[in-house]
């Protein structure tokens, strides 16, 4: 069972590292051009140690009973040549070619490490615009099931895993492996039972290298995991802060972020205690093979088997050999967190994105003729927010949708959109199936002004076009002129070029709602939806937008999902919903002398405004 359990592990990390090297794809010449550059860096890597052996066997210690052969002979005559002739010149003359060969090293090394980590960063880009690609294909609910903090998490801290990790160097630790295994020849030639020692070393190493990460990945997932909730937690009470204070919940909230801190604080401690054990591991492992060459090597020199310079070559050698392990270890827990890392995002790639037709349908133009047939919805199971709910809104009709809260009125508006599916029943445009025109062909017939209106860090001329370029200064000033926004933006010191604050921060509700407004004529789109837009706002507010609205809503199709009842009274059609359901439809004046839940609706909705009113006044007076 564990050995099956840790093959499905294995498997697991080689398919994580099989799509990690895909985003290298695009930029495999500059990955050819790194190997290139480590082919050549090798032979530059070990000169320092061949140049060693040849300046103590040919001008340090000589050995009279072993004459110099293959490259020292070539460097002896290649000494002479150069009129570098004598012992002490001819140290000089390899002391040069040391210098140069170390330089050349360098600079090639330069090159090398430049070219793999921007590859690094360029895979690392595409895997972001990914990500966040991804993110906005993803159907509604998706978000309804996710906390924003967590996501933001996957966006920032695990990418910045997986970039730490491909800056360390990782294609350069490949580079690292490719040149042990040059080392490994030179090696041998040198001398065969010294190199079977190193190897057996490696080999030991290389397995403590696996058991040690069978049994620590589980503590680098849980660092990740808690990182992940505690950037949830402080997102949310961020942006909630003042809820926290007035309800003075500060000393309960700091509660749980001590809780929540001391478990990451746990977490990340014992990661840390493993680091601090595996690294000394693997740096005493080396040492040892350090050490047992010496010994046996050492033995070989006195009975005159190898030369003092072959010994000291042998150990500088073995170092460059023990180098990649070395490299990795002392990465390790970078590439540990890269893969726990690695698992989340690609999690979130594997989210189902928004199902769209295969040979989707184009609408054009679009009439606006909207109707509902016998849909039922509900968000979880079978708790039915929208039940055999059926309507028609013809082209120009302007439709309001009132009843109690959670009746159902968002939803439709939620559903016309498709950003969720509906479970029974079809919903059409123009006599088209929502379901077989393509998400984006369909939401670029609606403009829609929400209960609230988001706005994004930039000036009142960005959130209203939202870059859409196609719209021009003229057009952007007029829909401004006509929602009464130029009002209170020729207050504003550089007008429409005034800063807006994130979310808005600085403008009342009211302002930002003639925004939201401006927007929608702006995009000018065949159907407008309303929801809620005057429910956050004040009743003399309400009143002085109130010919907005009917600006806004004229010669379209438009539907009002509808909190204060006196904004709905002007439309042809208003539809009564009471708990899933179409109880009653008709025009304000017919439905006010039916006198049934609508009428009942205007009779609470004006004794509570009246209330408000009188009020306001007592508060000016």
């Amino acid at each position: 069972m564990t050995n099956g359990h840790d093959r499905e592990k294995r498997l697991r990390d080689w398919r994580l590292t099989a799509r990690l090297l895909r985003y290298f794809w695009p930029h495999k010449w500059s990955i050819v051009m790194a190997g290139t550059l480590t082919i050549l860096n090798a032979p530059l890597a070990i000169a320092g140690a061949l140049l060693t052996k040849a300046a103590i066997d040919l001008f340090l210690v000589p050995d009279p009973a072993r004459p110099p052969s293959g490259y020292v002979l070539w460097l002896s005559h290649s000494a002479d040549w150069a009129g570098f002739a004598g012992r002490q010149r001819g140290l000089l003359f390899t002391a040069i070619l040391f210098l140069l060969a170390n330089i050349a090293h360098s600079a090639t090394q330069y090159f090398q490490v430049v070219i793999t980590e921007n590859t690094g960063q360029k895979a690392i880009h595409g895997l972001r615009y990914d990500i966040f690609s991804h993110l906005q294909r993803v159907p509604i609910p998706f978000y309804d099931l996710n906390p924003v903090g967590q996501l933001m998490t996957r966006l920032t801290t695990d990418v910045n895993a997986l970039s730490e990790m491909f800056n360390s160097g990782v294609v350069t630790i490949l580079g690292h492996i490719a040149m042990a295994l040059y080392i490994a020849v030179w090696m041998f030639h040198i001398n065969s039972p010294l190199a079977i020692i190193s190897c057996a070393i490696l080999v030991s190493m290389m397995m403590f290298m696996a058991w040690f990460r069978r049994i620590t990945r589980p503590a680098f997932r849980r660092w990740r995991d808690r990182i992940s909730t505690i950037n949830t937690f402080l997102q949310e009470h961020l942006t909630g802060m003042t809820v926290v204070q007035i309800f003075n919940r500060e000393p309960r909230e700091m509660q749980r972020f001590e809780c929540l801190n001391t478990e990451h604080w746990e977490s990340s401690a014992k990661v840390t205690l493993w680091n601090a054990v595996f690294y000394p591991a693997i740096e005493a492992m080396s040492l040892i093979g350090i050490g047992l060459i010496l010994w046996y090597g050492g033995g070989q020199v006195f009975r005159h088997m190898i030369s003092m310079g072959s010994l000291v070559a042998f150990i500088q050698l073995a170092h460059s050999f023990y180098d990649p392990v070395v490299e990795i270890s002392s990465r390790y827990h970078i590439m540990q967190s890269a893969l726990a890392s690695s698992e989340r995002i690609f999690k979130l790639l594997d989210e189902p994105i928004a199902v769209s037709p295969e040979k989707p349908l184009c609408l054009s133009p679009v009439r606006g003729r909207i109707e509902f047939r016998n849909v039922w919805f509900a968000y979880q199971g079978d708790d039915w927010v929208l039940k055999n709910v059926s309507f028609t809104v013809e082209p120009g009709e302007k439709v309001a949708f009132v009843g109690r809260t959670g009746s159902g009125k968002t939803t439709i508006t939620n559903l016309l959109l498709r950003f969720y599916e509906i479970q029974r029943g079809q919903i059409l445009l123009d006599g088209v199936d929502i379901r077989q025109l393509h998400p984006e062909d369909l939401r670029s017939n609606f403009s829609i002004v929400p209960q609230e209106i988001f706005l994004f860090p930039g000036d009142i001329i960005s959130n209203i076009r939202l870059g859409q370029q196609s719209i021009s200064e003229e057009t952007m000033r007029m829909a401004a002129r006509t929602a009464r926004l130029d009002e209170f933006v020729a207050k504003m010191e550089r007008g429409y070029k005034s800063e807006v604050l994130e979310q808005g921060t600085g403008l009342s509700v009211g302002q930002k709602q003639l925004v939201g407004f401006a927007r929608a004529l702006a995009f000018d789109r065949p159907v407008l939806i309303l929801d809620e837009a005057t429910s956050s706002i004040d009743i003399r507010t309400e009143v002085q937008i109130r010919d907005v609205i009917n600006a806004v809503i004229a010669g379209r199709t438009a539907l009002v999902v509808a909190h204060r009842l006196s904004t709905v009274r002007a439309v042809d059609k208003i539809l009564v919903m009471q708990k899933g359901e179409i109880r009653e439809a008709g025009d304000h004046r017919s439905l006010m002398a039916h006198r049934g839940i609508y009428w009942k609706l205007c009779q609470l909705q004006f004794r509570l405004d009246a209330k408000a009113i009188a009020f306001q006044n007592m508060s000016d007076d």
